[in-house]
């Protein structure tokens, strides 16, 4: 039986998508890249510059990014276009879902996908994580709506994104394993007449397509062919990553899931209730391919990798917000007034967590003044404004309906985390607050960059009169991001200085004299800055999860450039 339709449905879908164009294109290219995103940033340069670099585990990421840096430039933007490009069609995969999860749940999860704070934050880095994702929703769709040509092409796609298509894969497949175990065993008699899956394609054009994709794809269409070797590569990287070390710890990566998502953690939770008190299979399916995904990334130690357990999360939520969406015109006036009067609750007790965070270790246990005379701790005030919310809701079921309470609740906090969703997916971009932390990266970020690349150009315009002719020598770091950063300068990255040379301009770390025959001048910077994790205190999360501020550590470099660059001492070497 076919779904009832949507009037001007292809229209929202359209909305949903500048809305995630929004949230991913504004001020891309502003924050510098990160160590792990120059690090394939500058194979996807030396690709569009006629080299034959080893290549990453990303080729889809790397080759098709090459042309972007060949045909107009390569900038930070540039660098993140294509993660936020498909990053943003992610709201279109639902789509091809529509007519198993009805064409209402299908918008809804469009709309959830178009601003949620980790497939913003994932859509924004430059890397193939993103990509990983959205091509493999894109196969299934096509798989499910039997088009061989185009599961061939996205399958292919996706088996080129990178090291996180394994984790999907292995996702799906533990959780076919397990459902597959908890399935009744059909009668002898059943399983004689069962009938070919109704969902089958066709296999020769889908292979066709499928090889043509992986080999046209993966070489650039001939131009890099050891993009087949990055390819092959991709398994073995996602199963090294099990043993290598990671910045991340199983609860840091937890803290990114609880912070990031609570908008779908909310409304999954009410669709899981719902699906144990009647046993619905859809609410098992979903809430064991949730519970994998999850385990899998938090031992997995890569908060990226929670992006598996986001799809099923939000797809949960759409089911739980499309029924609520059943409001008969009767219950509108109750149900608007439980609302208001949540909302207004949920905002009081936001500000007692802005008030504390501001000021963690002397607001925590503060007295309020309560009626002048009598006085209470805060932490009391806090949990006693949740203990109202509670009772607010008993008491709403009891005087007016169950149903009531549920819908007010539902619509109460989906606006409040809705709007806590939005703040955070905005943040998630590194733009609301720029000292801020956040988790979807573990890399240290860049600090001044600029101001060392402004340094870098007016010392070389000032001695040869082009401010990208001087070569730069980077001795002792080992930083991606510096080597994207000084791109457009003749680059030599070296362990040890020969003591006999005197390049013009070096980076280095802090030292006293670079100790050369030569005399420098040095100016300082801060190169990249990240959290001091070991020494946290439960209130610094506090503070983190309103502002993203915790405690920092710097790491500093020095800008050395030879004295004789200066006009100032070249007049002075001048003068008799």
């Amino acid at each position: 039986m076919n779904s009832p339709r949507i009037k001007n449905e292809g229209w929202l879908y359209g909305l949903a998508f500048l809305i995630a164009l929004g949230f991913r294109f504004i001020q891309l290219g502003a924050s510098p890249l990160t160590d792990s995103e120059a690090a394939l940033a500058l194979q996807a340069l030396h690709v569009a510059e006629g080299k034959a670099p080893l290549l990453g585990p990303h080729p889809a990421y790397i080759l098709f990014t090459s042309l972007f840096f060949a045909v107009i430039e390569a900038t930070n933007f540039m660098a993140r276009l294509l993660p936020a490009f498909v990053g943003s069609a992610i709201v279109f995969s639902p789509w091809f879902f529509r007519e198993r999860i009805k064409p209402r749940t299908a918008l809804i999860l469009a709309f959830l996908f178009a601003f949620d704070p980790g497939l913003v934050a994932l859509s924004r880095q430059a890397g193939g994580t993103i990509l990983a994702v959205t091509f493999t929703l894109f196969a299934w769709g096509m798989w499910k709506n039997r088009l061989a040509v185009p599961f061939g092409i996205f399958a292919g796609l996706a088996l080129l994104s990178g090291p996180s298509v394994w984790a999907g894969l292995l996702t799906l497949g533990l959780t076919w394993l397990f459902l597959q175990g908890l399935r009744p065993k059909p009668a002898p008699e059943e399983s004689q007449i069962a009938s070919p899956h109704p969902s089958a394609i066709e296999l020769r054009p889908a292979m066709t397509a499928f090889a043509v994709t992986i080999l046209i794809g993966g070489t650039l269409f001939f131009v890099s062919p050891n993009g087949l070797s990055a390819w092959l590569s991709s398994l073995p990287a996602y199963l090294t990553g099990w043993t290598s070390a990671s910045l991340a710890s199983p609860a840091r990566t937890l803290l990114t899931f609880l912070a990031y998502e609570p908008l779908g953690l909310f409304l999954a939770g009410f669709f899981i209730v719902r699906g144990v008190r009647t046993r619905g299979r859809r609410a098992l399916r979903l809430g064991l391919w949730l519970g994998v995904a999850l385990l899998l990334a938090v031992f997995y130690r890569q908060p990226a990798e929670l992006v598996w357990a986001v799809i099923p999360l939000l797809t949960m939520g759409a089911f739980e917000l499309s029924r609520a969406f059943d409001i008969q015109p009767a219950e509108r006036m109750e149900i608007g007034v439980v609302t208001i009067a949540i909302i207004l609750l949920l905002v009081y007790i936001w500000f007692n967590i802005l008030n504390v965070a501001l000021n963690p270790y002397g607001q925590a246990s503060a007295i309020v003044p309560i009626f002048g005379a009598v006085t209470i701790p805060r932490s009391f005030v806090f949990f006693g404004s949740f203990a109202i919310i509670v009772i607010c809701i008993a008491l709403v079921a009891l005087g007016w309906s169950a149903r009531t309470a549920w819908l007010g609740s539902i619509w109460a906090f989906t606006f409040f985390l809705g709007i806590y969703s939005m703040g955070t997916a905005w943040g998630a971009s590194g733009l609301r607050t720029p000292d801020g932390v956040e988790l979807w990266n573990l890399d240290p970020k860049p600090l001044q960059a600029d101001l060392l690349l402004a340094s870098v150009e007016q010392v070389s315009e000032l001695s040869t009169g082009d401010d990208r002719s001087q070569p730069v020598t980077v001795m002792g770091i080992d930083s991606p991001a510096l080597e994207w950063l000084l791109r457009n300068h003749p680059v030599d990255v070296v362990t040890i200085l020969d003591p006999q040379s005197t390049p013009p301009l070096l980076v280095t770390p802090v030292m006293e004299d670079p100790n050369l025959p030569a005399a420098y001048r040095g100016q300082d910077f801060i190169w990249r800055r990240g959290p001091v994790w070991d020494t946290l205190q439960n209130l610094d999360r506090l503070t983190w999860l309103v502002f993203r501020k915790l405690p920092l550590e710097n790491e500093t470099i020095i800008l050395w450039a030879r004295d004789d660059l200066f006009p100032d001492a070249r007049e002075t070497m001048t003068t008799p």
